[in-house]
């Protein structure tokens, strides 16, 4: 299939470089090598000018590490970069690893090079990156967008106000982008250039050994990194629990979840090969393939929609309505129920056996369910000294603990517990007109049979 003009943008004025020795690729969000976009373009491209391929890999690392990232998270990330290099391998392209910012590693080695090609993220640190290099200028960039389904300003060119309102524009538009990605052939293959970075990938785990970082968050058991895992996963799920996704997807001792946020958080697997096998699956009635694509499409794109379209999409003032914030403050100075400290919340040292047991499921091994996760964020609400304290609590433990923190959905999906794409519900005291969920939202599960399951995945990790 041709690659969708909609999903390619060409960053700076510069003309390519007609004397470039390559075309280079820098992967950052992206990092897979099966179906995405900006590696299909760039070989496209580098067949049409006759050169080789190379993809660069800039390895943030110290003082100058990727904000809240820590041994769990690199450590899953290596894992998928180990995929990235042998695939690439295989195919005669170069890959180029070095410990470097990205806007720094691409400068430097598109000097030689006759186009640039960028993938798309929407956090505010990676737009910085894309702004630096298109400013250095030297050849053409262009940037392709190719971790979400709908491009995000194809699907709306505003911050939109519910999954409401942004449905009916992705639902219009996503038949056009779920659509299965050839793999291109490698005209001229990379081997004579030459090019060596100073990390090999190959060895996840001595790259991870050699960085300095937070490794008081260790690396989990429970989930290995890289897309043939995701596939692996993907083929698996789709054969079983998705069947049972419809029914069950709300409760999380019932195994119908895909487990694929990890791998999508770090562009592991792309969420249109996601979308391509969930409409081809043999499994799975229509309410559990429409129910499956509103979460990785409506509901996920609502959350790149957000972040893209709000500056200040990390803090309490500029992610929240001002509906929110102005009931909140209305409530600040109702009594809390209970009080606990950052370290008591950390270690799941609260009054509430399943909160506890959630957070363990969080802190030992990296996820929790959505379900879950939504308790989870508004008790904190609940036992935090003023709804700031909150928000940035709430913020902190989702992006140290889990593996798909830190991403657009963990910045949105907090905001929502704090007001974010939501309306004014029943007074109460602490929340105001927030929503508010109780313990009696638990008898929608199995609780003791959740409570067994962390205990075991807690020990498997021990």
């Amino acid at each position: 299939m041709t690659i969708p003009a909609a999903r390619l943008r060409v960053l700076n004025d510069v003309p390519p470089r007609e004397t470039g020795r390559y075309v280079l690729y820098l992967m950052q969000q992206s990092q897979r090598v099966a179906f995405n976009p900006a590696l299909e373009f760039a070989v496209e491209e580098a067949n049409r000018i006759g050169c080789p391929v190379v993809v660069c890999f800039g390895l943030l690392d110290g003082a100058n590490g990727f904000p809240e990232a820590n041994a769990r998270h690199y450590a899953f990330m290596l894992q998928g970069l180990a995929d990235v290099k042998a695939g690439l391998e295989a195919r005669g392209i170069a890959f180029v690893m070095r410990k470097a910012s990205p806007a720094v590693l691409a400068s430097d080695l598109a000097g030689k090079a006759a186009l640039l090609v960028l993938d798309r993220g929407y956090l505010s640190i990676q737009k910085h990156w894309y702004a630096e290099i298109g400013e250095a200028g030297g050849t053409r960039v262009i940037q392709v967008e190719g971790d979400v389904v709908v491009p995000v300003e194809t699907a709306s060119t505003k911050h939109e106000f519910a999954a409401r309102t942004l449905r009916p524009k992705v639902q219009r538009l996503m038949d056009d982008f779920i659509a299965p990605l050839a793999e291109r052939e490698v005209a001229h293959r990379a081997e004579g250039l030459r090019l060596k970075g100073e990390v090999d990938p190959a060895d996840p785990d001595g790259v991870l050994a050699g960085l300095t970082l937070d490794r008081s968050v260790a690396p989990v058991k429970r989930f290995k990194g890289g897309h043939a895992e995701a596939r692996r996963r993907l083929k698996a799920y789709l054969a079983g629990p998705f069947a049972r996704y419809g029914a069950e997807r709300g409760r999380p001792e019932a195994g119908a979840a895909s487990h694929m946020s990890p791998y999508l958080h770090f562009g592991q697997i792309s969420p249109v090969e996601i979308a391509v096998a969930v409409r081809a699956a043999k499994t799975g009635a229509p309410d559990d393939k429409s129910s499956y694509l509103e979460e990785l499409i409506v509901r996920r794109e609502l959350a790149m929609n957000h972040v893209h379209f709000t500056k200040d999409y990390d803090t309490y003032d500029g992610a929240l309505p001002d509906w929110a914030r102005k009931t909140l403050a209305e409530h600040a100075d109702d009594p809390r129920p209970y009080a606990y400290s950052d370290e008591d919340l950390a270690e799941g040292r609260t009054h509430d056996v399943h909160w506890n047991a959630a957070q363990a499921e969080m802190r030992v091994t990296g996820y929790m369910h959505n379900h879950l996760r939504m308790y989870w964020g508004k008790k904190i609400l609940e036992w935090s000294p003023t709804p700031q304290e909150g928000f940035a609590r709430t913020l902190r433990l989702n992006n140290r603990y889990f593996l798909d923190g830190r991403d657009a959905n963990s910045f949105t999906n907090v905001a929502w517990v704090y007001g974010l794409h939501d309306r004014p519900w029943a007074r109460r005291k602490v929340f105001g007109t927030i929503r508010y969920q109780s313990e009696n939202s638990l008898r929608k599960i199995d609780a003791k049979a959740y409570l067994a399951d962390v205990a075991r995945l807690c020990r498997a990790e021990a």
